[in-house]
Formats: C-alpha cells, structure tokens, sequence
C-alpha cells in the first residue's frame, strides 16, 4: 500500500495534517494506536476546560446574590459531571473522525514505526510513502521522587475521572495543569495545597499578572509553597504525606490525595525515530526548518515532538505548515505569536513577550498597563472581580507582548496575538474599530492612555 502522505499520530498535529493533506487532494493515511484526537482531545485540554466549566458554574451559583439573583442551595454531582466530560469527549472526537472520513483520510489504528523515511510499519503490514510525517506527542513526566514507585498518586488522567472529591489535595506542580485542577477542585471546596520548585507559579507567563492570580486563589483558601522542593511520598489510599524542603527546612504536607502534575515531555521512543537519523539541536530537540520539514528531505515533525511548544494550537499551525509543503502551497511557521492560556477562574493569558524575555534579551521597551475595569463589559460581568491588561510596546511603539488577567482571557487574546504577529503599532492597532461594548476594548483602553 502505497500513499503520498503518512502521519505517525492522531492528535491535533496529526489529525490536522491528514485532514489538511486529503482536503489538497493527497493520499494520506494515519496512524494512531489509542483514541483519534491525542492527549489533548481525550485527556487533556477538553476534559479539563469542560470540568472547569462546570466548577465555573457552580461557582457563579454560589455567589450569584452578586448579580442580584437568588438560587437556593447550589450544589454539584462529580459523577455527573465526569459523564458530562466524557460525552463531550466522545462527541468530539467522533467529528474528527468524520473531518478526516470526509477528506479522504485512510485512518490505521495501531502502534506504528518508521522502517525508514519510506516505509512505515504497523502489526502485519507495511505501508509505503512518499512524505512521513512525525506527530507523538508528549507524556506526562514524573520526576524520581522517593516513594512514586509505592505510593498512590495521580496524574491528570486519575485527577480527570475522579468520581468522589477529595477533602484535602496536595498538588506537586504550579504550572497550568496544576493550576488548572487547584481551580477546579478549589471550587468544589477542596482544601488544595500547591507545592512549586520555582519561586513562583505559572513559569513562562508574565510573572507581575502570575502573582496576582496567586494572591486571588490564596484569599480563597489554597496554600501555595514556593521555592519548595518535594523529597519524598510516603502514605497510602487513605492519606499521603508530602515530604517538602524550602527556606525555612522541612516540613509534612498530608493530603487525602496527590496529583503530580510538574510538567510533560515529547514522545521520544516507541515509532522507529532511531531509524531515521534526524539532526538534532543542542538541547536534543529534532532540528526543523520553517516548513517543519526535518534533515531528511520529506520527513517532518509537528507538535509536542519538537520540544519547542507543547501547546495544541502551536501544533496545529505547524501540521498546517508542513501539510501545505508537501501539497506545494506556500507556508511557512512563525512562533512570533503564539499565544499562552491558563484556564483558572479568572483566567490568565499571554502573547509575545514578557517584560522578562525582554530584559533577558536587554530589548528596550515600555509597559502600557490598565485595570480590567476600563472595559464596561467587564464590569458588567465581573462584580467584585478585578484583572488587568498589559501592553509591552518596543521602539516606535510596535506591540512586541501583551498580557491580561481576567476573564474571558482566552478569547480577546487572539485580537492582541494578530496585532504582534503583523507587526502592528499601538497607534495602528488603536485606528482598528473594537465593537462595544466587549471586554476586548481594554486593548484599545490601554493603547489610548499610553
């Protein structure tokens, strides 16, 4: 069997360069050894955003009296809610089936390996290709902490079907997982301590608006130690016991539950990579060109494989751009703007450049900043609630990062990402017509007090 295109996993890298591919006109075939859809479809980004969903709600039930509304009793039912979960996953991934059946996409379920840039295997058969095209994924990383190996702990898989709240959670971890499920289970009424190596939360994400998400969920009752290494697990199914070291020594974090979330890592073994010998950078990164194309000509990696940003939407720019390639369209990937989101309540977002990129790369620049409150819509909407929106302009006043903190983050980040991508002004971008009233005001809010 012989195909133009062959993709080595199914999640959005993978399953958007087959549906690329085959809407171009190319035969494609696919392969994928669990679920169409990746980590992040079945296991990640949806289940999380759709459980956070409902703790959102919940939320604004309890304090509803805010917005001069009555509800008695507000309460929630977990099972429920992980089936909600689940049907919305099943749903999903049932259209990425029909997007790939409709683009002519031969779909093969089972564990593949690259024989060579030409041939790929998989159970009994071998496939033949003209491009080859590396879509993993990443794994959850579990660091050799002492006790990992007897103790029961979760992961983001365990904390994703977890049934029955857990009184007390402690959280190993203050990047966006960990902050994500600190959120959730915060908002159920969890008591949730996070444990964080670096001196504060949310690495790579503006550490001013960082800070102030954390001051927020502390004043709702989590317990945040930073600059705080974990030693050891010790426990069992009724309790686990932290043991944790920082400034001030060692200390005993108990909880009903750990969920170890420090962070992921690419998919490095199982596929065959150690029979295509690709050239790699110095930080062990698969080398690729802007077209994602690798050091052997018709072979590409895309998505968390390359190290570079495992994030979904990055991974989906870039299987377009490798798709586009092969087909002969022009593209090329830019990582000028790709934006960074953390789904708490309130959400927290990123784009570009942080005031400390910046001054690692001693770029001079200056900081436009305004209070969320500038927005009418965001007053409307969010009683009692502060936020905040800042700009990072360079010279001549082009947008080189913007950041805000405040909900809905994640929607109006993308207005700013267009403006760093093309290259706009603040005077340029502020001539563009914002419709009112939105929360996305604030941008032009902040470009005009500048």
């Amino acid at each position: 069997m012989k195909y133009q295109v062959a993709i080595i996993g199914g999640g959005p890298a993978g399953y958007t360069a087959a549906e690329t591919a085959g809407r171009a006109g190319l035969s494609v075939v696919l392969f994928e050894k669990r679920a169409l859809g990746g980590v992040c479809l079945n296991e990640g980004c949806i289940p999380t955003k759709t459980l956070l969903y409902s703790a959102k709600v919940y939320s604004t039930a309890c304090h509803a009296q805010q917005y001069a509304v009555r509800v008695s009793e507000p309460g929630f039912d977990l099972p429920k809610i992980i089936a909600r979960k689940q049907k919305v996953v099943r749903k999903l991934a049932l259209g990425v089936k029909a997007k790939l059946a409709a683009a002519g996409v031969t779909v093969v379920t089972g564990e593949a390996t690259a024989m060579d840039k030409n041939h790929v295997r998989c159970g009994e058969e071998t496939y033949e290709c003209e491009n080859l095209l590396l879509c993993t994924g990443s794994e959850t990383f579990v660091p050799p902490i002492p006790g990992t190996d007897t103790v029961p702990y979760w992961t983001h898989r365990e904390a994703l079907d977890a049934k029955q709240r857990p009184q007390s959670l402690v959280i190993v971890g203050g990047g966006v997982i960990g902050m994500e499920f600190a959120s959730f289970f915060n908002s159920l009424g969890t008591q949730v301590t996070v444990v964080e190596m670096m001196d504060e939360i949310l690495g790579g994400m503006d550490r001013e608006l960082s800070a102030l998400l954390r001051a927020e969920y502390a004043k709702r009752g989590v317990r945040f130690l930073t600059s705080t290494r974990v030693l050891a697990l010790e426990g069992d199914e009724s309790a686990v016991r932290v043991q944790v070291e920082n400034a001030d020594g060692q200390a005993t974090v108990e909880a009903e539950k750990a969920l170890l979330s420090v962070g992921r890592r690419p998919v490095w073994q199982g596929f065959g990579l150690e029979n295509l010998g690709l050239e790699k950078d110095e930080r062990g990164r698969i080398r690729v060109d802007a077209h994602m194309q690798t050091s052997l000509p018709g072979v590409y990696a895309c998505g968390d494989l390359t190290g570079f940003s495992l994030l979904a939407h990055t991974a989906v720019r870039e299987a377009e751009a490798a798709a586009h390639h092969i087909a002969g369209v022009a593209d090329e990937m830019s990582y000028r703007a790709i934006p960074g989101v953390v789904y708490t309540n309130p959400e927290i977002a990123g784009v570009g450049e942080t005031e400390e990129s910046l001054q690692r790369k001693g770029v001079a620049y200056r900081t436009a900043k305004l209070p969320m409150a500038y927005s009418g819509r965001f007053v409307a909407e969010n009683e009692g609630v502060n936020g905040v929106c800042k700009l990072l302009l360079g010279e001549g006043g082009v947008v080189l990062g913007a950041h805000v903190l405040g909900n809905p983050a994640s929607e109006i980040i993308a207005q700013a990402a267009m403006a760093i991508e093309l290259g706009l002004t603040a005077g340029q971008w502020a001539r563009m017509v914002f419709p009112h009233p939105t929360v996305g005001e604030i941008f032009k809010e902040t470009l005009v007090a500048d």
